[in-house]
Parts: structure tokens; C-alpha cells; sequence
């Protein structure tokens, strides 16, 4: 369980959060929304430890990470996946060096044991047998599988995804939004997802937190979110607030 307690953080004068507390249970999925700019990205790197706010705690598990030493945050994070919004993959390296990157430098594991969990995570992501290819070779949705097939390769406990399907098609989306609903039931793992697409909010979530203005403004189900009468949500949804 993933604990975020009056978490606050500003950037010069600028207040990002304002005091969010939310709590995240094992094995669901939680969609993050809001508009730009609300404290949504900020709030996925604290849950990682790669920024320390300014008040509250985060406890992963019943560790609170803002205090943890640096080699405790370290171990903290290999509980951790995570899909960048854009891949963020190495031009670098191929394929299989990409995937099996984390567990060349975390783990003595030889190179054929290196080589099997790529393949598995290759196959558990629809992309088998392209191992050898660079990044380049790929379409921006196999990339985003790509970078899904690393992030899972040292076998986490939670997975966060940074807007997921930005940039695909509605075909290629559908494609991911599967993929992490797919994963959540087969490897029981917590997902937290931060999106603007709505058709994911309503395909992937168990939960639903709307952040507007550094706060948690709706928490409940997609069910609750759609049927919601309050006028800052129904414009969200239907797209009217034009500063979106």
C-alpha cells in the first residue's frame, strides 16, 4: 500500500501541491487526471523519492521514503516500474539491451539468464523476436511496449505510467489500455496511471483521483466520476474549460 500524506511542494513561489493525501491499495489501479500544470507528474516523482516535498510523508509499505537514507530509497525503487511518457528509451542500444538494462546494473545475473527475462517480458508485452532491433526500427507504439517490457523485467511490485497513450492512435491506445489491464490481473501489480485520456479513465481504473490546483478535488470510482453533476468536472470531461 502506497500512502501519500499532506503532501506539499512548491518551486519558488510557486505552490504545485497543496496539501494531497491519497491512498493507493495493492493490486488496483488508480488513474490520476486534471488539467495541465495541477500537480500530477510532480506527484508521481515523490511517490519514487526523486523529489523531496517540502511537507508531508509518502510510505511505501510503511516506510516513509521522504526520510530514507539514500541506499534505502535505492531498494525501495526496485519495487518500482516505470513508463515514461515518451519511451525514453536509448538510441544507443537495441532492444534487448534496453530491456535488460536495470538487470545488468542491479543484479548478477549471467547473460543467458539476462537474454530469457527479456524474451519473457518481450512476449508478455505482444512483441516477440525483436530483440536485436534499435529504437529507431520501431513505431512509437512499440516503443512505448518496449520501455513497458523494461520497466517489468525486475518483476515490480507497483508500476507508474506518465500519459501512457500520448501520441498513439485510438486503435494503438485501445492496444496499451489492454495491456494495463492485462498485466494488473496476471502479475497482481498496483498501477497508477496519469492521463488525459479519458476513454482510459473509464477502460483501466479501479479509482479515480481528479487533482485540481495541487489538491485531490474527486476521488471515487469511473462510474462515480462520469454521473458526477459538479460543474469543474463536467467541463473537464466534456472539454468545455477552454484552458485545458
Amino acid at each position: 500500500m502506497i500512502e501519500i500524506k499532506d503532501l506539499k511542494k512548491s518551486f519558488g513561489e510557486k505552490e504545485v501541491l497543496r496539501g494531497v493525501s491519497l491512498n493507493i491499495y495493492d493490486g488496483k489501479t488508480l488513474v490520476i487526471i486534471g488539467r495541465s500544470g495541477c500537480g500530477k507528474s510532480v506527484m508521481l516523482k515523490h511517490i519514487i523519492g526523486l523529489l523531496v516535498p517540502d511537507e508531508g510523508s509518502v510510505l511505501i509499505d510503511g516506510e516513509d521514503i521522504t526520510v530514507m537514507k539514500e541506499k534505502d530509497l535505492y531498494r525501495i525503487r526496485k519495487d518500482f516500474g516505470f513508463l515514461f511518457q515518451g519511451a525514453a528509451l536509448f538510441d544507443s542500444m537495441n532492444v534487448e539491451e534496453n530491456v535488460g538494462l536495470s538487470l545488468r546494473e542491479n543484479y548478477k545475473m549471467s547473460d543467458k539468464e539476462i537474454a530469457d527475462v527479456v524474451a519473457e517480458k518481450l512476449e508478455l508485452v505482444g512483441l516477440p523476436n525483436i530483440q536485436k532491433m534499435k529504437p529507431s526500427d520501431l513505431s512509437g507504439g512499440m516503443k512505448k511496449r518496449v520501455s513497458l517490457a523494461r520497466s517489468l523485467a525486475t518483476n515490480p511490485k507497483y508500476i507508474l505510467y506518465d500519459e501512457p497513450t500520448t501520441g498513439l492512435d485510438p486503435v494503438m491506445s485501445d492496444q496499451i489500455d489492454e495491456l494495463i489491464k492485462d498485466l494488473a490481473v496476471k502479475l497482481k501489480v498496483t498501477s497508477i496511471v496519469v492521463t488525459h485520456d479519458i476513454y482510459s479513465v473509464y477502460d483501466v481504473a479501479d479509482t479515480v483521483a481528479m487533482m485540481h490546483e495541487g489538491k485531490i478535488y474527486f476521488e471515487g470510482t469511473p462510474k462515480q466520476l462520469q454521473s458526477s453533476q459538479d460543474q469543474l468536472i463536467r467541463d473537464f470531461l466534456n472539454r468545455t474549460d477552454k484552458t485545458l
